[in-house]
């Protein structure tokens, strides 16, 4: 091997073939006679693109792999070129999850609202009808005796009941059943007063038993009307529904008043049906013996069923009237002819 100098000054060796293996530049001197090495000895390619990228650091004395990093991270991307906004997308996701979760609060809170009106309207109902039931149950005690064994039979204590409420006018029962209608009967100022009082005259929606303030309290009168809730839990008027079924009145075709005076009135129902809440069913006043007549053949022709009871201008009725569980504008009536005082 031998070296040989080229025109430029550089030292360049060869081999015994004549090629060159290396070069290497020598030492120049520049034009203020300072000395400036450069090599480049047979550096290897990928050594050359380190050491260029060593030597090429910018002002902030950062690679250029930095400032790769640096400006591919201020355009959104990481280096391997996926998005790196997930910062802004976590944030965005985390406030429409706490929207959702405070509109689910809402939603839960306005439930639960509803829901606590809804229970307190039952709680609400529930203790009136057990008021109600309570009441009544207090004031048959009181004023009925029914002592079969003596042979005295039903009897109703008047001055019990009218000590408790002076406008008492009688006691109505049936007899075997529907036997829990068994209340006593008063008479207001007009239809509207005991709708929602009962007998002792405490509000509540069971109301009381109330002749109708155009009638005569001593039942003479030719179409009497007795008015009652439909109430839901079975008690006042509620069950005389069951008379929708011709073999229910077969078994129970009489119900009783009793008066103040010591009378028994029996009524044997001739007539069931279901009327509107203006219908003729609630005429109490006949001109002439041919109107009640024809009075009395209309409640026989809207009956459900015929009963085959003959009634005519010589009788007089007592007419029980309830609202349905179908519409508030119909009513639900049982009519009786009298048949025995």
């Amino acid at each position: 091997m031998e070296e040989i100098r080229s025109k430029s000054g550089k030292s360049v060796r060869k081999s015994a073939d004549g090629k060159s293996i290396r070069s290497r530049e020598v030492s120049e001197r520049s034009a203020d006679g300072k000395s400036i090495r450069r090599r480049n000895a047979g550096v290897r390619p990928e050594e050359g693109k380190s050491a260029r990228n060593r030597s090429a650091r910018g002002r902030s004395g950062r690679t250029v792999d930095d400032e790769r990093t640096s400006r591919t991270r201020t355009e959104g991307r990481s280096p391997d070129g996926k998005s790196i906004n997930q910062g802004s997308h976590r944030g965005r996701k985390k406030r429409k999850k706490q929207k959702n979760s405070l509109l689910t609060n809402i939603i839960l809170i306005v439930a639960a609202a509803v829901f606590c009106v809804s229970a307190f309207q039952l709680i609400k109902i529930g203790k009136g009808y057990y008021d109600g039931r309570s009441e009544y149950e207090k004031i048959r005690e009181l004023a009925i005796k029914n002592d079969k064994k003596e042979g005295t039979g039903f009897q109703v204590n008047f001055d019990e009941l009218r000590a408790l409420n002076p406008d008492t006018i009688a006691w109505l029962r049936f007899d075997p059943e529907p036997a829990v209608i068994n209340y006593p009967v008063v008479q207001g100022k007009d239809n509207e007063e005991y709708l929602h009082k009962t007998f002792s005259a405490n509000e509540n929606t069971l109301g009381t038993i109330f002749l109708n303030v155009d009638n005569n309290a001593n039942f003479l009168d030719e179409n009497s009307l007795l008015y009652g809730h439909y109430m839901n839990d079975g008690s006042m008027f509620r069950h005389l529904e069951d008379y929708k079924d011709k073999a229910f009145w077969e078994a129970n075709p009489y119900f009783y008043i009793y008066t103040p005076d010591g009378q028994e009135l029996v009524y044997h129902i001739y007539s069931v049906g279901e009327v509107l809440d203006t219908a003729d069913t609630y005429l109490t006043d006949f001109p002439t013996n041919d109107d009640y007549q024809k009075f009395l053949n209309m409640t026989k022709e809207v009956a459900l069923y015929d009963t085959g009871i003959e009634v005519t201008t010589a009788d007089t009725i007592v007419t029980l009237s309830t609202c349905t569980s179908a519409n508030d504008d119909h009513r639900f009536v049982v009519r009786g002819v009298k048949v025995k005082e």
